[in-house]
């Protein structure tokens, strides 16, 4: 009964032992790796990474991870010439492959959402200098000239381009067209910096800023 307890006990030890190395091995693995898509341009600085599943050492010797998490505040988006802050970033990958000693992996499928505000939002479109966006309800932004509400209009996307158009001239802006509707013409940029190499999904006025959602099947992710 002795011996039974005493190797009860070492096995429950070892498995003790093995579930600490497991999870510095996987800590140790998280941190390179927000160094490493910080590195390779994929973010714009170091994000949160967790890896998803146990044990760790098993996938990794597999070359391949069920699931990684990232996160992040102070990310950003660009249209190759302005850079913006992404806010509440977080994203989900699936099928995670490394190789080449780590330096390269790729993703089978991955999502994410952050959050643009209306200011930011602003500066990524071209000649807008005057006008403030805002949030129009449900599917719209309302557009402002030093803080006057002249219209609205709808938000859609196509691929990585966010357009707003189809704006209606209301109160004064009403009573000079002419001028206003040069001014509301449709309105687009394109994104061509995103995160973690996802594509644009959908972006989604909301009170507090764009709710960009994203989307990606076989991204690289490192390399």
């Amino acid at each position: 009964m002795r011996g039974l307890l005493k190797l009860t006990i070492g096995l429950v030890a070892l498995v003790g032992l093995l579930a600490g190395a497991d999870r510095i091995a996987v800590g140790v693995a998280e941190d390179e790796a927000a160094d490493r898509l910080a590195s390779g341009g994929r973010m714009s600085q170091p994000p949160s990474v967790h890896i998803e599943g146990f044990p760790f050492l098993t996938q990794a010797l597999a070359g391949e991870f069920d699931e990684v998490r990232l996160s992040g505040e102070g990310m950003t988006v660009g249209d190759g010439k302005e850079q913006v802050a992404l806010r509440s970033f977080s994203a989900r990958l699936s099928g995670v492959a490394v190789g080449d000693g780590y330096r390269s992996a790729t993703v089978r499928s991955g999502s994410g959402s952050g959050l643009i505000s209306y200011a930011d939002a602003a500066r990524l479109v071209p000649g807008a200098e005057r006008l403030e966006l805002s949030y129009g309800g449900p599917g719209k932004v309302k557009a402002s000239v030093m803080g006057v509400s002249i219209g609205q209009g709808d938000v859609h996307s196509k691929g990585n381009t966010i357009t707003a158009d189809g704006f209606q001239l209301t109160g004064v802006a009403s009573l000079l067209k002419g001028r206003m509707a040069a001014l509301l013409g449709p309105r687009s940029f394109t994104l061509t910096e995103l995160p973690a190499g996802l594509n644009l999904a959908a972006a989604v006025p909301q009170p507090d800023g764009l709710q960009l959602s994203f989307s990606g099947e076989h991204v690289e992710l490192i390399g």
